[in-house]
């Protein structure tokens, strides 16, 4: 196991700059550690594990690193927070570096931590595409990394959470890259309520991210899942899109395959829309199962 630990950190050295300090330092399978994880986030590492006793061998390695670790088990059912493994403990938020933005991580929010790193190459490309001036929806947003992304593009941005604090979350991204928060939009509520909602005021979006969960309930009980319903996702963000426009389409549904996600793209509109694929970042080499296709409409 040593000589895979190494050999997975030595692969990531090139991928840390000046700009960038958060990565996918171990990547299970595919750095030949299957049921392991492992994730640099500044100076802040987070183990995750299938198992839920913690590999002796890795244990004793994480301590040799000189970094703070936290530990946490990958469980769906009971998403349990991380819990401190060795290092100087945290007791508040710290920020981490991605392509030149700063971003608010806390080890202490959850089963989540603020950023899905799988996501970074995708906010790059959101910051090259936009125009000052253009409109942005980032729906599903989490904390809002990628209203931050589009927001120093220059772009006017609405960030969409069911969650007030991970938009107040959200807010504090902007504070620290000195964005303020008060020249864009927030909104509380469900995507797909809001995206009708815009449609009927006749407000439009010149570039609209849709990255829902695989499975999700709206305030009165309907479900939505991805393998089925995405397209109908799709064809209430096209209302909203201005022409010339275009989609970010991404989904980490494991079952769903790559060509079954396009085809519910394609079909969510009789119009022709241009769609390309884009792959997963370099230090998450164990399969591809992020699906992220843009849309030009």
């Amino acid at each position: 196991m040593l000589d895979l630990l190494t050999a997975a950190l030595a692969r990531r050295v090139p991928l840390f700059t000046a700009q960038t300090d958060a990565l996918r330092l171990i990547d299970g399978g595919g750095d030949g550690l299957p049921g392991i994880t492992l994730e640099a986030y500044a100076d802040h590492w987070l183990v995750a594990t299938t198992a839920a006793t913690r590999p002796a061998e890795l244990s004793a390695w994480l301590r040799q690193q000189g970094h703070t670790c936290y530990w946490k088990t990958l469980d769906q059912q009971q998403k349990l927070s991380p819990r401190h493994h060795c290092g100087p403990a945290l007791t508040t938020p710290f920020q981490i570096r991605e392509n030149g933005l700063q971003l608010e991580i806390s080890f202490q929010a959850g089963y989540s931590q603020g950023i899905f790193l799988d996501q970074r190459d995708n906010r790059a490309e959101v910051r090259r595409r936009l125009q000052p001036g253009q409109r942005v929806l980032n729906t599903f947003a989490y904390t809002g990394a990628f209203s931050v992304a589009a927001a120093s593009a220059g772009a006017e941005t609405t960030t969409l959470d069911l969650s007030q604090p991970y938009l107040d979350w959200a807010k504090r991204n902007f504070a620290h890259n000195s964005l303020d928060p008060a020249a864009h939009h927030f909104c509380k509520g469900d995507t797909f309520h809001w995206l009708q909602r815009f449609a009927k005021q006749g407000r439009t979006f010149d570039a609209i991210i849709l990255d829902p969960p695989t499975f999700s309930r709206d305030e009165q009980g309907k479900v939505f899942r991805v393998e089925h319903d995405f397209g109908a996702l799709v064809a209430l963000a096209l209302n909203v899109l201005t022409p010339g426009g275009w989609l970010l389409c991404s989904t980490n549904c494991r079952s769903l395959h790559a060509s079954d996600f396009e085809r519910q793209i394609r079909a969510a509109s009789r119009r022709h829309l241009n769609t390309r694929a884009s792959p997963m970042p370099a230090d998450f080499p164990d399969g591809t199962y992020l699906k992220s296709v843009w849309v030009d409409a």
